[in-house]
């Protein structure tokens, strides 16, 4: 399960350059259900808040995960994940990460300098600092997501098509591809609802199989909420599906309960 929490939770991310429009708000609230394997392993909440940092408005986007049940005896998660978004840019400005999983720990909060290219990386475990280069137009993980969903282009989507994306992730930059996979209907506790279906490239090895497998569904409206993930894990797999939300900017379109 170590580092799984992160994937739900950071879910899918788009590089973009400019805001088409506001696709959530203060307020909005989701609650994903996760299995691995036979076991309902845990639940991850992503919220949006509505704050100043630095003296600019800004969304502040906090990010749980924590194991239930029989896997919670035997791997305890518990995750939190936080970032500060400027309310006009959707640029990150602090990124805080606190993690346990099964006794492996972290706790870093990253400040960026987007004027200057800068990453300031605080460990508070280690009580170490430094600082990484980072390019124009990056974002940690969570910021990645929501400016996604402001961003995307749904109507020139090409199925098979590439995407760019630029993140920094605890102290490293990475470049990731985004593929898109078409458009489906899917079904969710909540009713059945059309969806866009992407696969990002992620790194084979340790966490994941091979290099395609993630794969991501976010709702086909203006909310581009997420749905359902599926993993194909190292060591088994994992589905997370939407479970329960409030607060969305624009309605849901549900085909069929």
């Amino acid at each position: 399960m170590k580092r799984i929490i992160a994937v739900i939770v950071s879910l899918i991310a788009l590089n973009a350059t400019a805001q088409s429009h506001q696709a959530f708000g203060a307020g909005e609230w989701f609650r994903f259900r996760i299995h691995y394997g036979m076991f309902n392993a845990s639940y991850a909440t992503l919220e949006v808040k509505e704050t100043t940092f630095k003296s600019q408005p800004v969304y502040h986007v906090v990010g749980k995960g924590k194991s239930t049940g029989l896997l919670h005896l035997f791997f305890k998660v518990d995750d939190n994940y936080e970032t500060y978004m400027h309310k006009k840019t959707g640029a990150p400005l602090r990124f805080i990460k606190q993690i346990d999983e099964g006794g492996h720990t972290r706790d870093l909060q990253v400040d960026f300098d987007h004027d200057s290219g800068k990453a300031y990386v605080f460990n508070r475990k280690y009580n170490e600092r430094h600082n990484y280069d980072i390019p124009q137009n990056v974002h940690d993980m969570l910021s990645s997501f929501y400016h996604m969903r402001n961003t995307l282009d749904v109507e020139n989507l090409k199925e098979g098509g590439t995407y760019n994306l630029k993140m920094f992730l605890d102290d490293e930059y990475h470049d990731f591809k985004l593929k898109f996979l078409g458009r489906e209907v899917v079904n969710t506790k909540l009713g059945n609802i059309a969806a866009l279906k992407f696969q990002p490239y992620v790194l084979a090895g340790r966490v994941f199989k091979k290099q395609e497998s993630l794969t991501i569904w976010v709702s086909d409206d203006k909310n581009r909420m997420p749905l359902k993930i599926k993993a194909d894990l190292a060591v088994g797999s994992l589905n997370a599906s939407i479970d329960a939300f409030k607060g969305l900017k624009h309605p849901l379109n549900i085909i069929m309960k």
